[in-house]
């Protein structure tokens, strides 16, 4: 298995990798052979730990601490990774939620809301996903692979009635990636999605605060638990190696059963 996704000394930058799915993508890269990691956060402390975690386990590293929705500090960052490691064929787009000062307890009906709180949801989980893209590609194209695979929600599948605009820029990110999947393929770069269900990362703990919320939260799942964040970076692995090398333009939710892709 480990032949098998084996990332084969590529550089990969992840985003939003200082905790939870993040933080797992960037080890399990690491551990599959690939070259370097690029590991961004917003906070610098969490991507210099994590960083420290990705070199003990055999990948270079770079913690690099950017806002993934300030086009310039984006370019910068892939500047320097070029500089560092030659190239970036690997991009994960993790960064989401309502970005580095996320709090998931104060949701308003959309219909209350106002166009600032859009925009904190818009900037990170669409313009994020566009800056990162655009400053990766050149390098993917040049050398004719890449691998895109950017972290949705079952939201921007389903759509959540609390989560108006997440749900939306969520969607908007998958029409994205096919988009891009259709435009890189004839260059070897792939673009793909990984919707997520409820995972115990540190947005969600303000959610589910307690066993008692837990439960009732999934009992609109098949699977009777919270995904953790080794559910995601599996598959996400997997569309990051050459076992995925066919696949290109598709959304695969990694969420317990709350709800089925046809």
């Amino acid at each position: 298995m480990t032949e098998l996704l084996d990332i084969k000394g590529h550089t990969a930058l992840v985003t939003g990798a200082g905790q939870g799915v993040g933080r797992q993508v960037a080890l399990y890269l690491a551990e599959h052979g690939a070259g370097a990691v690029v590991v961004n956060d917003f906070h610098a402390a969490r991507a210099e730990s994590v960083a420290a975690e990705v070199e003990a386990a055999g990948a270079k590293v770079l913690p690099m601490a950017f806002d993934v929705s300030d086009f310039d500090a984006v370019g910068a960052a892939f500047s320097e990774a070029q500089r560092v490691f030659g190239s970036v064929e690997i991009l994960v787009n993790n960064a989401g939620n309502a970005g580095p000062t996320s709090r998931l307890d104060d949701l308003v009906p959309f219909w209350e809301s106002n166009p600032a709180e859009w925009r904190r949801w818009m900037a990170t989980n669409f313009d994020g996903v566009l800056n990162c893209t655009r400053h990766a590609m050149p390098m993917m194209v040049k050398g004719g692979y890449g691998r895109i695979v950017t972290v949705i929600s079952d939201a921007g599948r389903v759509g959540e009635p609390h989560l108006a605009v997440y749900s939306g820029a969520k969607a908007g990110a998958a029409g994205f990636m096919r988009a891009i999947a259709k435009a890189g393929g004839r260059f070897g770069v792939t673009a793909n999605c990984v919707a997520l269900g409820g995972t115990r990362t540190p947005a969600v703990a303000d959610l589910i605060p307690d066993a008692e919320t837990e439960k009732r939260a999934l009992s609109q799942y098949v699977v009777r638990r919270l995904g953790e964040p080794e559910d995601a970076a599996g598959m996400i692995l997997f569309l990051c190696s050459d076992a995925a090398s066919w696949i290109t333009g598709q959304t695969y939710p990694v969420n317990g059963g709350y709800s089925f892709a046809c």
